[in-house]
């Protein structure tokens, strides 16, 4: 189960773990465990995307918009991560929207692999008066289809499962010209420092906090994105390998060792950079230096939590590979 709280709150989503069934429940057991057996769905309907068909089901209860409005959003959201992949990360989806009654503004989604017959299933409880405006800048929907792309991992990688949902899902929107490559940065440069070790922490695989599951493991993605760009001249980068790990089956309804993602994407790579920075990272803390990373990528702070982009900067043009420029797309 991928569980999401949100990524700038306290809520520690990663404490989670503690109230999950064992490895060996179902994920319908891991549902029902969670409180949701499933609510009375009042219509459904379906689209295709990146050679998988999502079907959207809606259940009882208010909500401001039309369905036709919250379609267009979990489509845009697919398309940004069948774009960013090379196609949709599963065959089949279902995504259940659920009215959360009087509430104006709240997103929160889970998913799960290997449901009802779907590689992937997210429960999305909608806040009744969320508006078209708030579905446009959402990054919920989009992180949770994140989620169907690695297989599920044991609780103390969840932060491998959470960070790379972070990390992927700006730059997957800015594939598709639903965020500016200014709008990456900024959330990587005011943002990431969550991640960096506190006094007392250990590796990734130790310290649950939400701070280094959420942040910790974007950082880790940030620089093993930047780490396999330096050594292969920027022909490569993550996402060649977390493509390759969608192509060779590794979706959420499988459950592999993550040595085996990490293999894959290397060999995708032609480096060792994630089984090697796995051995370091997931076992004691190790702190970055973000200030002299962003320096080299040019990436400094602007007003109102802006960024500017230097085009002369050392690692320019690998900055531009992880998020290139799109135009905005119009909604």
């Amino acid at each position: 189960m991928k569980c999401l709280w949100g990524r700038t709150t306290l809520l520690i989503c990663a404490s989670l773990t503690l109230l999950r069934p064992s490895p060996t429940a179902t994920a319908q057991d891991q549902i029902s465990h969670h409180g949701w057996r499933g609510e009375r769905i009042v219509a459904t309907q379906s689209f295709s995307e990146g050679g998988a068909t999502i079907q959207v089901d809606f259940a009882a209860g208010d909500l401001d918009l039309s369905q036709a409005d919250l379609i267009a959003w979990i489509h845009a959201s697919a398309h940004s991560v069948a774009t960013f992949y090379g196609r949709f990360p599963v065959s089949r989806a279902r995504v259940v929207i659920d009215p959360v009654p009087g509430d104006s503004d709240s997103i929160h989604g889970t998913t799960w692999g290997g449901v009802g017959g779907f590689p992937a299933v997210t429960r999305i409880r909608l806040g009744q008066h969320v508006t078209k405006d708030a579905l446009k800048d959402d990054w919920v929907m989009t992180h949770e289809f994140v989620h169907s792309a690695l297989p599920d991992l044991p609780d103390d990688q969840h932060w491998m499962e959470e960070g790379l949902a972070t990390y992927v899902e700006p730059i997957a929107r800015a594939a598709t010209g639903r965020l500016t490559e200014s709008r990456v940065w900024a959330e990587f440069l005011h943002e990431m420092h969550n991640g960096e070790p506190e006094h007392g922490d250990r590796g990734l695989n130790e310290t649950q906090t939400w701070g280094r599951t959420y942040w910790g493991g974007a950082m880790f993605c940030l620089m093993a994105d930047v780490s396999i760009r330096r050594q292969t001249n920027d022909r490569k980068g993550l996402q060649d390998a977390l493509r390759a790990v969608v192509e060779s089956g590794g979706g959420i309804d499988k459950d592999w060792p993550l040595s085996r993602v990490l293999q894959i994407g290397d060999r995708a790579t032609g480096t060792t950079v994630l089984t090697e920075m796995y051995a370091k990272w997931s076992e004691k803390p190790v702190p970055v230096d973000l200030p002299a990373l962003f320096k080299e990528l040019g990436v400094a702070a602007a007003p109102n939590n802006g960024v500017t982009l230097d085009p002369k900067a050392p690692l320019a043009a690998i900055r531009d590979s992880i998020a290139p420029s799109r135009a905005l797309a119009v909604n």
